[in-house]
């Protein structure tokens, strides 16, 4: 395919998306001949940098090309690692372009006020003849197993909650729940209090809480999350930025933990497969990661993955979060199964909610419905193509699917779709990683398992 004067070529398209062009593939022949040397660094909270040295072509025609690269590059490293401050080296132009894109009212406007919102400073960009180095850091997180403990993982579409005894988990449910749709904040609190509750139940004592959520987190408090977005703002403060901590209050004084659900993810595959360098990815109502080095840390870092790109179409599904198109959401998500199957010609009840329209896709591949093979192997497809992409980030040896969407004979599906796609596009890549797919109970459950390690008590 044709994209910015560039050839991309490639073997295996989504049947349900032709005109997919994965962005990896763009990146490599972009750089194949790129001359002119550009740096990219990322400032974030601590006085944390991610640097990034690359390069993009002198030549007058490749204007276009240059400008769709660098805004691809910042948009990735953005949403993987974070920041409020991006600083330019080595082309004036491209600073210039990236400025106006990240400004207040300018097209990535989204990610300029998000960043502000997290990091609590204004967001800005900055030329500088000199890039400053990178300086980054680790931590330890979870694998306390001892006392009896309560893990609960906020999904959009569902919330599970495990109770785990030395280790043991004696008891684990899924309820569907609604938390993206509701405005009012004690529908959410007093949901996570239910599940607190009948988890409690199962168990002798509580001595801590582990807690997995999409969004991010600052000492135990909600700085930004998507399964609040419909609460006003004025009660934003007042009832949801605590509302983890208050609910497990109701269990007497004991250490709560409050983490990424992305983080939660990578530290589940770590523990179930006892390795590090472990990415995980779970698909459900969202994409979300996190990664587990090779010390077994992670990393503080957004791995937003939702948000990153994947496609480097042009009329890419645009996220109507962010107004951005091509990012993962549309890509490993519920979001990806609805588009696909509607391509299809896969049809919904009118009334149908996004994790009922799931549900539905999953029936027919259960039942062997070709369209929904279709569906599943597209996504396989997706997968196959943009494992590179995140491996090229994150230089991970094993990656660990989760989620819902994996569940059931699909997720086989999108597994052996995705090793095929490896084995016949990036043969060197291929042998280099491990794709995972827990048993069914731990797909579904898996992150409150983990969770429910994340608090140290004293027994």
């Amino acid at each position: 395919m044709q994209h910015s004067g560039l050839n991309i070529t490639y073997k295996n398209v989504p049947k349900l998306d032709p005109q997919f062009i994965p962005l990896h593939l763009f990146n490599s022949v972009f750089l194949q001949n790129a001359d002119k040397p550009v740096g990219i660094a990322l400032e974030r909270n601590n006085h944390l940098i991610a640097a990034c040295q690359t390069a993009i072509h002198s030549a007058a025609d490749m204007r276009q090309a240059n400008r769709y690269y660098i805004g691809r590059l910042v948009k990735t490293l953005l949403w993987m690692k974070g920041g409020f401050r991006i600083y330019i080296s080595g082309d004036q132009a491209i600073y210039l372009y990236i400025k106006q894109q990240y400004s207040s009212g300018g097209a990535r406007g989204f990610d300029n006020s998000f960043m502000a919102r997290v990091y609590q400073r204004p967001f800005e960009v900055l030329f500088v003849s000199e890039l400053p180095q990178s300086s980054e850091t680790s931590y330890a997180i979870g694998r306390h197993l001892n006392g009896c403990r309560i893990g609960f993982d906020a999904g959009g579409s569902d919330r599970k909650v495990s109770s785990v005894i030395d280790g043991e988990t004696v008891y684990s449910e899924e309820v569907v729940w609604h938390p993206k749709t509701e405005s009012d904040p004690d529908y959410h609190y007093n949901g996570i209090v239910t599940a607190l509750e009948k988890a409690a139940s199962y168990l002798p004592r509580v001595d801590g809480i582990g807690i997995s959520a999409a969004g991010i987190y600052i000492n135990n408090r909600v700085m930004v999350a998507s399964l609040f977005n419909r609460v006003p703002d004025a009660l934003f403060d007042r009832k949801v930025k605590d509302i983890f901590t208050r609910a497990a209050s109701e269990f007497g004084n004991i250490p709560v933990v409050v983490c990424n659900d992305g983080d939660v993810t990578a530290l589940s595959g770590a523990m179930s497969i006892r390795q590090n360098n472990v990415l995980g990815i779970a698909m459900g109502t969202s994409e979300a990661a996190g990664y587990v080095d090779g010390k077994g840390n992670i990393t503080g870092w957004l791995n937003e993955l939702a948000f990153v790109p994947v496609d480097a179409n042009p009329n890419a599904m645009v996220d109507e979060w962010s107004g951005d198109i091509g990012c993962g959401v549309k890509y490993f998500s519920q979001d990806s199964i609805i588009k696909l199957a509607l391509a299809g010609g896969i049809s919904f009840r009118p009334d149908s909610s996004p994790a009922e329209k799931l549900k539905t896709v999953q029936q027919l591949m259960e039942n062997d419905d070709a369209t929904a093979r279709d569906v599943y192997a597209s996504l396989g497809v997706y997968l196959g193509h943009s494992l590179p992409l995140y491996r090229h980030l994150y230089g991970f040896r094993y990656v660990l699917l989760l989620g819902r969407v994996m569940s059931g004979k699909g997720g086989h599906i999108i597994l052996e779709t995705a090793r095929r796609v490896l084995r016949e596009e990036y043969a060197d890549i291929a042998a280099a990683i491990h794709i995972i797919l827990p048993d069914e109970k731990s797909r579904r459950v898996g992150q409150s398992i983990a969770a429910a390690s994340l608090p140290e008590i004293e027994v």
